[in-house]
């Protein structure tokens, strides 16, 4: 959509379905992220019923209007993350919280996470366009321009969309086959794995072959990189080394030793980050004092259409309304003294907008946001803080967790809302719209949240049998515990992991890359690689470098297909397991036939996206 141009962006209809979807959304990653312990990134999914429904109702020049569904209703899943990752944990320590509390935490830091991202847009969007992969931001935008394109484009994505979306269903749904294969499936393997602590495993799902395509060869080389370095130098050498370790499973090795080494890389990667990025900060706050003290109010006229923000006045009015209003909450709704809640103002303000950035960069460059990893540096920060100014045990604990969430909220919220503004700007949609009607987004998500958390919680519970999953928070639980009530911390672990992202810097290899392979297990990086392999293959296959395009496009949008229809058959599959739906076949997915299947199949799937993607030619 041309900037000289004025496409239908906010209508009536467009809101309404924004609304709606992030409603049906936040209720169903809440669900499922709580029961199944995955949280589901909503973007794909909405921006395909957005399509859908359009070309249903037969409306016409929608893309405009499925961009701003897709913003305000993918306020879900970021506002689900922060949420989810953190304020569970509330319960698990036996610990109570009210609606209100997991309302404004979500809220507020949701409402922070856009304000502070904003001055950030144009260096992200903009300044950084073809540097970065965004690979979330990538498929989102194929699915809408093909709905909007129609003809073969959208066929060939509905198509890679039907086959990685069954291709996942059976594996999730009736363990057709195993969803992921290790060297365990062999005897060597196995006594590998048993002996020396030394196992590989690989995730056989579309979805995450998709992801790796669009991310490419050389992030997925990376980041599969610090699982290497993990699983097989440090899980191995602690097996042989620890008395203890020689009963535990490799499995356990890397939960125990090998993703704290990863928190700590994460949490040093981002302060290079900052300090990397002061420039960026600095610009962004020289340009909101330049427009602020600007008598005129900067010069709309000149500002074309697609690069219209909301104008800095209004942010810095939001943000001091909603840093006073974070303030109030704390004082009255939690810790009932002045001093600690200027504290934990302070705690809140400056982690958040100096790892805004850092989200915003992740989510960037593998579309993962390391929330959680940068949400426990939070925890362990602001326990450290509260307990130095007299605050600990349960008070603390409960203050160290509400903090934590509305820091979790507003970088996840910063780094979902990246890929928002990065799909406006290849699309061509008005910057400030997206922006305004994200508020309303995060207010219906956050309101939703809190309601189904408080049921679930009321339901199933978080503690003792059939409770709720809840893996992010029981690690925040884990965390928060000794350090308010007195215990070990693993801060030797937490040191290793930052003089590794140190020596990365210095060296040249991008220390968050790398850390989130350490931290994010093997089997979800290893496929990465196999579709950034795929990614290079067809890309350089020919001399002829538009046939070569040609191809490369054609895999991004089967890619695109795979992520879109693994991402909706997963949710289905889920809310099927939830609704007693129970057709798996357990006794048959836990056999080593089921897992030789899944080798083949990925094998099969693998070659043909390879197949499907060289069949491109130049007039596509």
């Amino acid at each position: 959509m041309p900037a000289d141009t004025t496409p239908a962006e906010v209508t009536p209809y467009s809101v309404t379905m924004g609304v709606l979807m992030a409603i049906i959304f936040s209720a169903a990653a809440a669900f499922l992220g709580l029961k199944v312990g995955q949280v589901f990134e909503a973007a794909i999914p909405i921006a395909i019923i957005a399509v859908g429904m359009g070309t249903a109702l037969g409306k016409k020049n929608m893309l405009g209007q499925n961009v701003i569904i897709q913003s305000i209703g993918a306020s879900s899943g970021v506002i689900v993350a922060g949420a989810i990752f953190t304020l569970p944990a509330l319960y698990i320590l036996g610990l109570e919280a009210q609606f209100y509390q997991v309302f404004l935490s979500s809220l507020l830091g949701g409402v922070l996470g856009i304000v502070l991202l904003i001055p950030f847009r144009k260096y992200f969007v903009k300044e950084m366009h073809g540097k970065y992969p965004f690979p979330e931001a990538t498929a989102t935008t194929e699915v809408l321009v093909s709905g909007e394109k129609g003809g073969n484009q959208a066929k060939l994505l509905a198509v890679a969309g039907l086959i990685g979306g069954l291709y996942d269903f059976a594996v999730s749904t009736f363990g057709a086959w195993t969803e992921v294969v290790s060297t365990r499936l062999t005897a060597f393997g196995a006594m590998c794995a048993d002996k020396f602590k030394v196992v590989f495993s690989i995730n056989t799902g579309a979805a995450v072959l998709g992801l790796g395509y669009i991310i490419g060869l050389k992030y997925a080389v990376i980041i599969t990189a610090g699982s290497c370095l993990v699983w097989f130098l440090i899980v191995p050498l602690i097996g042989s080394v620890m008395p203890d370790a020689a009963a535990m499973s490799p499995e356990t090795i890397f939960t125990d030793f090998g993703r704290p080494i990863g928190i700590g890389g994460i949490a040093m990667a981002g302060l290079i980050g900052i300090i990397r990025q002061a420039g960026i900060i600095r610009q962004a706050v020289g340009l909101a004092v330049s427009e602020l003290s600007s008598k005129k109010g900067g010069t709309k006229a000149d500002v074309e259409r697609t690069q219209r923000d909301i104008p800095m006045k209004i942010i810095l009015t939001v943000l001091i309304a909603a840093l006073i209003t974070t303030l109030v909450f704390f004082h009255f709704g939690l810790l009932g003294n002045p001093m600690q809640s200027i504290v934990a103002l302070l705690i809140v303000f400056v982690i958040a907008f100096l790892f805004t950035t850092v989200a915003a960069n992740a989510i960037a460059i593998v579309g993962t946001n390391p929330v959680s990893g940068m949400t426990l540096m939070t925890l362990i920060l602001s326990s450290l803080v509260l307990v130095s100014i007299g605050l600990n045990g349960t008070a603390g604990m409960t203050a160290a967790l509400i903090i934590g969430g509305v820091v979790c909220t507003a970088l996840s919220m910063a780094g979902g809302f990246i890929t928002d503004l990065k799909i406006g700007y290849w699309l061509g949609t008005t910057p400030k719209k997206q922006e305004g009607w994200k508020f309303l987004g995060t207010f219906v998500s956050a309101a939703t949240v809190a309601g189904v958390m408080l049921v679930l919680n009321d339901t199933y519970g978080f503690t003792g049998e059939n409770a709720l999953v809840a893996p992010q928070a029981n690690a925040m639980a884990a965390v928060i515990q000794p350090l308010m009530t007195g215990g070990s911390t693993p801060w030797i672990l937490y040191f290793m992991g930052a003089a590794l992202a140190l020596v990365l810097t210095a060296i040249g290899v991008p220390a968050l890359a790398f850390s989130l392979g350490m931290f994010i297990p093997m089997y979800l990086n290893a496929p990465l690689v196999v579709g950034g392999l795929i990614a290079w293959f067809v890309s350089n296959r020919s001399k002829d470098e538009a046939l070569n395009k040609a191809r490369f496009d054609r895999g991004t949008l089967i890619a695109s297909g795979f992520i879109a229809g693994g991402a909706l058959m997963g949710v289905v599959s889920a809310v099927l397991k939830f609704a007693g739906a129970d057709w798996y076949m357990t006794e048959w997915a836990a056999s080593s036939n089921a897992e030789w299947l899944g080798l083949a199949m990925y094998i099969a799937l693998t070659a043909y996206m390879i197949w499907h993607t060289m069949r491109a030619k130049k007039e596509e």
